[in-house]
């Protein structure tokens, strides 16, 4: 009896605390899991791994869009940008030259000016350029690696236009460059009146004459750009029969213009100071006629 004793108090030592009915019976536990449904807490679990799998993440880089073109349509004064180069400005005038006039300038134009095609050069390649030009002016000018030479005999019309531009604008012209567009193939591509021959800030007076015709302009790009214009600053101007605009500042620094086809133009160049004669380049003014033909 004693040593059955003896022999209960050493293994009871062994066995250590007895323990509860959870942790006595963990297999029975595990196996009846096996056959219990999932709990609500597991499903919304599961819903919430499901819905990160469809979240929509915002794209890193930005989307850059084009700016749509600013359309200047009505008389006034407009400064379309502002840099360190100065203000950009532009003046409007339509209806400049009243219609009958207007018809009476573009077929004298047609008649009088020698109007000529000329060969450019660009990047070393010749082409005939697609429109007819004239120059007016004490001096010779050049552009695209084209010379016109000075012509000082201003036919009578071409005349008393600059002294109406002069006397209504305050500026005064020195020179005249008249462009002639005959149809609708006719045109003149993207560029800046920055010759240095035309000083620093030129002024550009531009008067048109026949049928109305889209003038575009679009602004530089940075120079982190690498010369890419997608997403440059854009300009819109209808150019109708007589009427007159004037570009002023650091326009032509900052800007180019084009005239888009179907039109004809007379422009004129302005400054301050070109080549030792006071006055500003008379762009000259933009003529058109019937569609697809037009003067000065």
């Amino acid at each position: 009896m004693e040593d059955k004793r003896r022999r209960a108090r050493v293994q009871g030592a062994w066995a250590g605390p007895a323990k509860s009915q959870a942790t006595a019976q963990p297999a029975a536990t595990a196996r009846s899991h096996l056959h219990q449904r999932p709990g609500q807490t597991w499903m919304n679990q599961e819903h919430q791994l499901l819905d990160k799998q469809f979240v929509f993440k915002e794209p890193q880089q930005v989307v850059r869009r084009a700016p749509e073109p600013r359309v200047i349509d009505k008389e006034g004064v407009y400064e379309i940008s502002v840099s360190p180069t100065g203000i950009s400005r532009l003046c409007l005038y339509p209806g400049f030259i009243d219609l009958k006039e207007a018809d009476w300038v573009l077929e004298q134009l047609c008649e009088v000016v020698p109007w000529k095609q000329r060969t450019g050069i660009r990047e070393d390649v010749t082409y005939k350029q697609p429109r007819l030009t004239a120059w007016y002016g004490e001096l010779p000018y050049t552009y695209s690696r084209i010379t016109m030479e000075p012509n000082p005999h201003w036919p009578a019309v071409l005349r008393t236009l600059k002294d109406q531009i002069e006397e209504n604008t305050g500026h005064t012209f020195n020179s005249l460059l008249c462009n002639l567009y005959r149809d609708e193939k006719d045109s003149v591509d993207w560029h800046s009146d920055d010759e240095p021959s035309l000083g620093r800030c030129p002024v550009i007076a531009s008067l048109s004459f026949g049928a109305t015709r889209a003038f575009e302009m679009r602004r530089k790009p940075p120079p982190e750009e690498n010369g890419d214009y997608t997403y440059v600053e854009r300009v819109k101007i209808p150019l109708d029969h007589g009427t007159l605009l004037i570009m002023e500042g650091a326009t032509q620094a900052d800007w180019q213009d084009r005239g888009l086809r179907r039109d004809v133009c007379v422009q004129s160049h302005s400054e301050e100071q070109t080549a030792g004669i006071p006055g500003h380049p008379w762009r000259g003014g933009r003529v058109q006629g019937p569609p697809g033909m037009g003067c000065v």
